[in-house]
């Protein structure tokens, strides 16, 4: 697939001067000169010695590794570690590799951990990070637009067990974030797209102002990336410094991923394997279908909803001798509780809750509306 030739990557107006979001114990930067504010954060007391240990996959090592060693001085004598990309490799398996790899390179409590790349990898690297002696200091740069609006931000860290999703892992804060929208320009357009349903999702659940700006945005023109990004960000940080441990009100997060996730595990045993955000989409489509059912969305924003999705994605049929399968696998979703599957679902476009649970009829019908959509 052609690589989108990205020409405007600069922020738009409204966030040109913003420098950075304040987590709850650390700081996501955005601003031009992204890589002196990598330097400067090295170069602070605590990380100035510090063993720097770089954890890239095949695709960061060749397309953003040599232009962050290029402009980071700190990193130039750094080690590095790859591991192979995609979800099938973001295993306990593949931590093994990356721990071995720790210990030989003598890495210890005052080495810090880079994590250089999409979704997968900032999930592994900064579960690796938090075992590792009981816990080593990482920092995440991410590359892919999903993992700039969502896998870099938040403390989750997991790998994958069992054919499920995100099964083993710890919630972990990175040190810090960095935004460097100039390593999309190498991001094919299919891993843009997955990163734009993580950007879909925040606005349906928190901002209807925010999906009103998503829907008139072309988002493959890159014009206005930061305007995309950074809000989308906000509502994230926003939500899970009210419930970092996911007790509450983060679980609307998980919009679109009970059924997100069992397409992406299906698909992965198939000979087509889903990205996540194309996963999430379709989850999203399903989601909003039950939330018009039993959670009070209109008829006319159920269409307007999966009108915009169909726009950007492609529908991956379920078989009907799937359905049990995927109910199966939702049904160890993390989320449950007292052996019922949960749901968030919008009540309107910008107004979501949790914890909502429905009969199997429902799940079943769903999954008809969504597979006669084609």
């Amino acid at each position: 697939m052609d690589f989108l030739c990205l020409s405007a990557l600069s922020a738009g107006n409204k966030y040109k001067h913003m420098n950075k979001i304040k987590s709850e114990t650390y700081d996501i930067f955005f601003a031009e000169k992204h890589f002196s504010q990598i330097e400067n954060f090295l170069q602070n007391t605590d990380y100035q010695s510090a063993k720097k240990i770089i954890l890239v996959d095949e695709n960061t090592k060749c397309f953003c590794l040599p232009e962050l060693l290029k402009n980071v001085k700190s990193l130039q004598t750094s080690q590095i570690i790859e591991i192979k990309s995609g979800e099938k490799h973001k295993t306990i398996y593949d931590c093994r590799l990356v721990w071995d790899k720790l210990i030989q390179l003598k890495a210890g409590r005052d080495s810090i951990v880079i994590n250089l790349g999409g979704g997968m990898l900032s999930d592994l690297g900064g579960f690796v990070s938090s075992t590792f002696k009981r816990g080593i200091p990482y920092i995440n740069i991410p590359t892919t637009l999903l993992a700039m609006v969502d896998a870099s931000v938040g403390g989750k860290t997991a790998v994958n067990f069992s054919e499920l999703k995100n099964q083993i892992g710890v919630f972990s804060n990175p040190r810090a974030v960095f935004i460097i929208p100039e390593f999309l320009k190498n991001l094919p357009e299919n891993q843009l797209l997955s990163g734009y349903a993580e950007v879909i999702k925040h606005a349906l659940i928190a901002d209807k102002k925010y999906w009103v700006t998503i829907k008139n945005t072309n988002i493959l023109s890159g014009t206005k990336f930061m305007d995309l990004i950074i809000p989308s960000i906000e509502i994230k940080n926003k939500i899970v410094g009210l419930d970092p441990f996911e007790k509450g009100d983060r679980k609307k997060l998980n919009f679109g991923h009970t059924f997100g996730h069992a397409f992406e595990t299906i698909s992965h045993k198939q000979d087509k394997a889903l990205l996540h955000g194309e996963a999430i989409a379709m989850g999203m489509i399903c989601e909003v279908f039950i939330s018009h059912k039993i959670a009070g969305l209109s008829q006319g924003e159920l269409q307007e909803i999966i009108s915009h999705i169909l726009k950007h994605f492609k529908l991956y049929i379920i078989q009907k001798q799937q359905f049990n399968t995927l109910i199966e696998i939702m049904s160890h979703d993390k989320k449950n509780s007292r052996d019922e599957i949960n749901f968030t679902l919008l009540n309107s476009i910008g107004q979501s809750e949790f914890n909502r649970t429905c009969k199997t009829s429902l799940i079943l019908e769903t999954l008809d509306f969504y597979n006669n959509l084609s």
